[in-house]
């Protein structure tokens, strides 16, 4: 286990800032409609955008949740990684939290500029479906059926850092 704190767990940008910055990266790499989605309490949760995919738009929602942000910046606080000061910090969540987005963002980026990946392979699970949710919360909400049966994971070596994962396909006894 690391020593050091959450990755950008010290940034001083504010929230929109950062959500300019991914606006910005999107758009030139063909994003179009970009918005921001607000919670009732004014606080940004997600972003929107359109892509075309064969000539047809694709709407993404691209969430953003500090609320587990937050929970590991008490955790490493309290366990001494990080400063105290961190403990109870909503909107130093939510800067971590938009700044953990961009940095993903810029990666995917530089995937698509390699032509590795295609702009709808990366926003996939994001996509909106005619539903107004994902694609990712139809499949939770299905039980990920579009698979085509149950995945069973189970995590062996939880004590040691990189943990491995199994995966094998079950029988659908839900049929």
């Amino acid at each position: 286990m690391s020593n050091k704190g959450l990755f950008t767990y010290t940034t001083e940008i504010e929230p929109q800032k950062t959500i300019a910055e991914i606006q910005e990266v999107l758009v030139s790499h063909g994003a179009k409609s970009v918005m921001t989605n607000y919670t009732d309490d004014g606080r940004i949760e997600s972003l929107s955008f359109m892509i075309e995919v064969d000539g047809q738009p694709r709407g993404i929602r691209l969430p953003c949740d500090p609320v587990p942000v937050l929970k590991v910046l008490e955790g490493q606080a309290r366990e001494g990684k990080i400063p105290r000061k961190f403990i109870g910090d909503e909107h130093q969540a939510l800067r971590v939290s938009w700044r953990i987005v961009r940095y993903w963002v810029m990666a995917q980026m530089a995937i698509l500029e390699t032509q590795m990946v295609k702009m709808e392979q990366i926003f996939l699970p994001y996509m909106v479906m005619r539903d107004g949710k994902t694609l990712f919360e139809n499949m939770v909400k299905t039980g990920f059926k579009l698979l085509g049966g149950k995945i069973e994971t189970t995590i062996q070596n939880q004590a040691q850092e990189g943990e491995v994962m199994e995966l094998k396909e079950v029988e659908d006894d839900t049929k």
